[in-house]
């Protein structure tokens, strides 16, 4: 590498990790404490920790009483290349228009935030003393990465059909209400349990996490008995279909769900750092959230889906395209689970959140404001990490905001509606 190369890149990061302003809340997220990091009772709940520890959840001892497994990078990154200027990127909310990227960030508690445009970062900003090194943990950005797993091992051979029970791909599920629960409701949250997810220390997920640190995930899934509606019938989003897919894929493929992954994505797609996932105590990937990677390495998987699955600087098809224009077509999935019916505006696919509108547009989401959002067709990217003032994004300015940030990048490319 050449001196004037290097100067280069020092000045690339250093614009990237430079604020211009003061982040939201900076002291009620810690910065005078130089932004800790919590304990296992308190790193998602506490937001004093949350800066912290959601840039260090991998580290923390005894979350949900399982390990840590690694994802190793591969070794032929994905080039991330930087446009020669940042584009002048405008967005309109209610009666304030004419937005800039440093109003987003001044509104917003942001902790990373990079938007790619044809594999070119054309933006990447960090705040709250974040940087480019740092792993952030995905929340439930991960529930996609399982819904890829599940494309995998379909492709593989190893999974024979969606329309198989979960138990017959792991025996630990045989006769529960999961078990019994079809690949493809699972995959779109459509197994009709009666559960409530409200991340407020009270409702099922509570219950049910605590079962998971205690016992495991195979026999926490027995704790769900009654159904409120038939499979594939209604929508209702429940974090344990998700790990009740990672079991079933684990058991299938023969080996732990960081390891599968690693080989079949992390590495194919030209990761450069490695990323992080938390097991319970059995050993199984706490897949519905739990996974931790840096911000580019974010962007590069959502190059990959901009792509169809295809690695734009190889021509390498990594992941299986028929499955995911299956899993994130707005156009192809069942009524239910359709745009503006299955939430007020998101449709679901296959653990991926579906845009309305005439483009397949999609979304991988984690609560308090985590984001991978995709447009295949402008091979357009954003991803964000964040540190909202509550789980659900809907319950503060941050949902709408994103939104409307989004649209404004799509608005600037010429992107169809």
């Amino acid at each position: 590498m050449t001196g004037r190369t290097q100067c280069l890149l020092l000045a690339w990061v250093l614009l990237a990790a430079t604020p211009a302003f003061a982040a939201p809340d900076e002291e009620r997220l810690g910065r005078a404490q130089g932004y800790p990091v919590g304990t296992a009772a308190n790193w998602f709940s506490d937001e004093r920790v949350r800066v912290g520890s959601f840039t260090h959840q991998a580290e923390i001892p005894d979350v949900l009483g399982g390990k840590v497994r690694t994802l190793a990078p591969g070794d032929r990154p994905m080039p991330l290349t930087r446009a020669a200027r940042t584009p002048s990127y405008r967005w309109n909310i209610d009666a304030a228009r004419n937005l800039t990227v440093d109003d987003y960030l001044a509104r917003q508690r942001i902790m990373g935030l990079i938007v790619i445009k044809d594999g070119v970062v054309q933006l990447e900003r960090y705040q709250y003393e974040r940087s480019a090194a740092d792993r952030f943990v995905s929340q439930s950005m991960a529930k996609s990465l399982v819904s890829l797993a599940v494309g995998l091992a379909l492709h593989d051979g190893k999974l024979r059909s969606l329309d198989d029970p979960a138990q017959r791909y792991d025996a630990a599920l045989e006769g529960t209400l999961y078990g019994t629960t079809s690949l493809r409701d699972l995959l779109r949250m459509g197994s009709g349990a009666r559960f409530e997810e409200r991340y407020d220390g009270r409702d099922d997920l509570e219950q049910f996490s605590a079962l998971v640190a205690n016992s495991g995930i195979e026999l926490a899934a027995r704790s769900v008995s009654e159904r409120a509606a038939p499979p594939g019938q209604r929508f209702n989003y429940a974090s344990p279909e998700t790990l009740m897919l990672a079991a079933a894929v684990t058991n299938a493929v023969g080996m732990n769900l960081s390891g599968y992954l690693e080989l079949r994505l992390w590495q194919p797609m030209g990761a450069e750092s490695a990323a992080y996932w938390r097991t319970d105590r059995t050993g199984l990937e706490v897949a519905s959230g739990n996974f931790n990677a840096t911000l580019r390495d974010y962007a590069r998987l959502g190059v990959l889906l901009a792509n169809d699955g295809q690695r734009p600087d190889t021509g390498e098809q990594v992941l299986p395209r028929d499955y995911l224009l299956e899993a994130t077509d707005a156009t192809r999935v069942a009524p239910p689970f359709a745009p503006r019916r299955a939430t007020r505006y998101f449709g679901y696919g296959y653990q991926f959140w579906l845009y309305p509108g005439r483009v397949r547009r999609f979304a991988m989401l984690g609560v308090f404001g985590q984001m991978i959002v995709v447009d295949p067709e402008l091979k357009l990217v954003m991803v964000q990490t964040a540190a909202n003032a509550t789980p659900k994004t809907e319950a503060t300015t941050l949902a709408r905001e994103a939104d409307a940030f989004w649209r404004g990048l799509v608005d600037y490319y010429g992107g169809r509606w």
